[in-house]
């Protein structure tokens, strides 16, 4: 059983927009409880803001409180679910690449820096004030969402644009943005993760995505450790430890298929590996999970 990806085309109502969702969090919930009371991942992006409620949100493996503030940010392939203790309300939005970057052929997403890098947080508290200005930002998305008035995907963008630009100014509070737009480092980085998410399979040493990004493996190096601390090999095992960490949970693949789905050359080999950065065998970590 491999995990569910969620297309947009599964949530949408009358009168649709190609692309985008817009909804309250407590309507989403009640219309789609079947598809999203699972592990899940999607083919788009996903911003949430809450309003009420308290719970979990599980994301790649990681736990977040949900409270009111909170607002949770999701790239195309994450996987996540979703566990309440008081019921929730707030909204949700969910968007294409194309929706929001052909209209924008200037900007793309990833220069919001919650878009940015799988480094990045994917969640951010806003304080009581500025959590009633993004409360009515997107309250105006959803009532646009809701109508058909002239020129409607146009303010949506415009409206979602908005709330992009708010929230990431509250998300780089007390950064030097003037030194992160001049390091060209932080686009090395982006073209690093993404070579990285498409090879992590069969390319597990840095000389592979040195060579593709024209650089030596000393300089690149160079780049990940200035800009958030790690080498190289770490993303690289990073990367492939979250997929066995995603099989070994949401397949019904036996362990064994698992490391040689990963292109271990063995399930020996895999099961070290996965200990010696997790603390815990393949097996167990499957135990513990469930």
């Amino acid at each position: 059983m491999k995990i569910p990806v969620l297309d947009i085309s599964q949530f949408k109502e009358s009168a649709p927009l190609n692309g985008v969702y817009i909804n309250s969090f407590s309507d989403h919930l009640r219309r789609n409880k079947n598809l999203i009371n699972k592990p899940h991942s999607h083919n788009f992006y996903l911003c949430v803001l809450f309003t009420e409620g308290t719970g979990t949100h599980e994301i790649d493996f990681n736990t977040y409180k949900i409270n009111p503030g909170k607002v949770f940010f999701l790239k195309p392939g994450q996987t996540h679910y979703w566990k309440f203790e008081t019921q929730p309300q707030g909204f949700i939005i969910f968007h294409s690449q194309e929706f929001y970057e052909l209209k924008f052929l200037e900007y793309k997403l990833h220069m919001f820096p919650f878009y940015y890098s799988y480094q990045n947080p994917p969640v951010l508290e806003l304080k009581s004030k500025k959590l009633k200005t993004l409360h009515l930002n997107f309250k105006e998305a959803y009532t646009e969402y809701h109508q058909t008035n002239l020129f409607r995907e146009l303010k949506i963008l415009n409206s979602l644009n908005n709330i992009y630009i708010e929230l990431t100014r509250e998300y780089t509070v007390g950064i030097n943005l003037e030194k992160l737009k001049s390091n060209h480092y932080f686009h090395i980085l982006e073209k690093l993760e993404n070579l990285i998410d498409v090879n992590f399979h069969k390319e597990k040493l840095p000389k592979f995505y040195a060579d593709k990004l024209s650089i030596t493996t000393k300089h690149l190096n160079r780049v990940v450790k200035q800009t958030i601390n790690k080498t190289t090999s770490q993303l690289i095992s990073e990367r492939t430890i979250l997929e066995a960490k995603r099989l070994i949970v949401h397949s019904q693949d036996n362990l064994a298929q698992i490391a040689y789905t990963l292109e271990f050359t063995d399930y020996a080999y895999f099961s070290k590996f996965f200990k010696s950065r997790t603390g815990m065998t393949p097996m167990n970590f499957r135990k513990k999970y469930f």
